[in-house]
């Protein structure tokens, strides 16, 4: 039974939280300048609103960047804040949509997209037979990697008002022979159950900074128990490589390096 919401918008109580804390105000106006200025052109600052952005998610504490973007809604006024809390027209559109195989290309070029990305698959990785339906059992870490990907040319958003779908600028148009690989890629964004569920566990006030599983997870090459486990640097799996799982999205050869 979910908690029983408040009939205000709370998105628009979080960001007048983020105005109450010095250090999400600031950092806030910070990005709020470069992805809202425009050239001559009309065109912002993309890289400059990007690196703001990033600042801002790895500088302000997750109970205020992350009750901005997970906040939970009920009406269409809420969730077009929360979709405008990246300022999408600066930081997440443009002008044509790039195939999404192609953008992860772009991704993998750079350090610190390629690093997150791979954080993303490994820390978001659904799984049907979990009680979270996350294979780590873990939506802190979830929700970590997703922010991680905002400033990024990876940069993902809600793609509607209407649901938690959220998915990276781009689409499987042109993919030719790679369409299967493209649409796996992006679906893995659109219809990932454990990150859905991680953003409603947050939005719904649901303590998601310790998940213990109720029951241990099999899988084809580990057995999964808790985040912890899987954060020792001993075990099998670490948080170095993306799963190796038949169902892991297109880029499971991408490698962090700490």
């Amino acid at each position: 039974v979910e908690p029983v919401l408040s009939k205000g918008n709370n998105c628009l109580d979080a960001a007048k939280a983020c105005n109450l804390n010095d250090t999400c105000k600031r950092f806030r106006s910070a990005y709020i300048t470069p992805c809202t200025s425009s050239t001559s052109n009309e065109i912002c600052n993309k890289r400059k609103c990007h690196k703001a952005l990033r600042l801002f998610f790895d500088k302000v504490p997750p109970k205020h960047s992350y009750g901005m973007l997970f906040c939970s809604c009920r009406d269409v006024a809420c969730t077009e804040r929360r979709r405008q809390t990246i300022v999408p027209v600066c930081s997440y559109e443009d002008r044509e949509k790039p195939n999404c195989l192609n953008l992860q290309e772009s991704c993998k070029k750079n350090y610190i997209c390629r690093s997150r990305l791979a954080d993303f698959f490994t820390n978001c990785q659904p799984e049907s037979r979990s009680v979270s339906s996350c294979l780590k059992e873990n939506y802190a870490d979830c929700l970590l990697a997703y922010s991680g990907l905002i400033g990024t040319v990876m940069t993902p958003n809600y793609i509607d008002s209407n649901s938690l779908s959220v998915a990276p600028w781009c689409d499987c148009s042109n993919s030719g022979n790679d369409i299967d690989e493209c649409l796996k890629f992006l679906n893995f964004f659109q219809d990932n159950t454990c990150l859905k569920n991680a953003i409603q566990a947050f939005g719904n006030g649901t303590d998601v900074n310790v998940w213990q599983p109720i029951v241990p997870v099999q899988t084809t090459t580990a057995t999964t128990t808790t985040a912890s486990r899987l954060k020792n640097t001993g075990s099998e799996t670490t948080n170095n490589e993306i799963p190796t799982h038949n169902d892991s999205p297109a880029c499971a050869n991408l490698q962090v390096r700490e």
